[in-house]
Parts: structure tokens; sequence; C-alpha cells
């Protein structure tokens, strides 16, 4: 299975143990189940965005979609 970058697993670790919360505790604050912590902190590659945005919220951040160019998908249509 592939993972997402661990950049984000690592921020929110990070975060969490800055603020001495366990992942329990992390969950039931963002509104999200244990599970989707715990696969969160492991990088799972695939997350529902506005779920991760739940817990980024916590510390402040977000994340957003980044912009599609589509000038570069007319170019590749016949």
């Amino acid at each position: 299975m592939e993972r997402m970058p661990s950049s984000l697993a690592a921020f929110v670790k990070h975060r969490r143990k800055l603020l001495q919360l366990s992942q329990p505790d992390l969950a039931a604050k963002a509104g999200v189940g244990l599970r989707f912590v715990r696969e969160l902190e492991q990088g799972k590659a695939t997350l529902r965005l506005d779920k991760v945005n739940l817990v980024l919220r916590l510390f402040g951040h977000e994340l957003a979609p980044a912009p599609l160019d589509r000038t570069r998908l007319l170019e590749t249509q016949p």
C-alpha cells in the first residue's frame, strides 16, 4: 500500500505529543474516529480531506486541494 508523504503524518504526531494528547484524546477533540487518527499518523495514502482538516484545525492549520492546471488538460486531449 502506498503511503502519503510522511511529513503530514509526522506533523500530526508531533503536534499531538506537544499538546500531551493521546490518540484517543485527539480523536475525541477532532470528532474523528481513533482508527482515522492512527491511519493519519501512519501515513495512509487515502484519507478523507475533510477529516484530515478536522484534525489539523485543532493545530491552527488546514489543507486544500492544489489548483488544477486546466490548460495542460486541454493540450493532451485529441
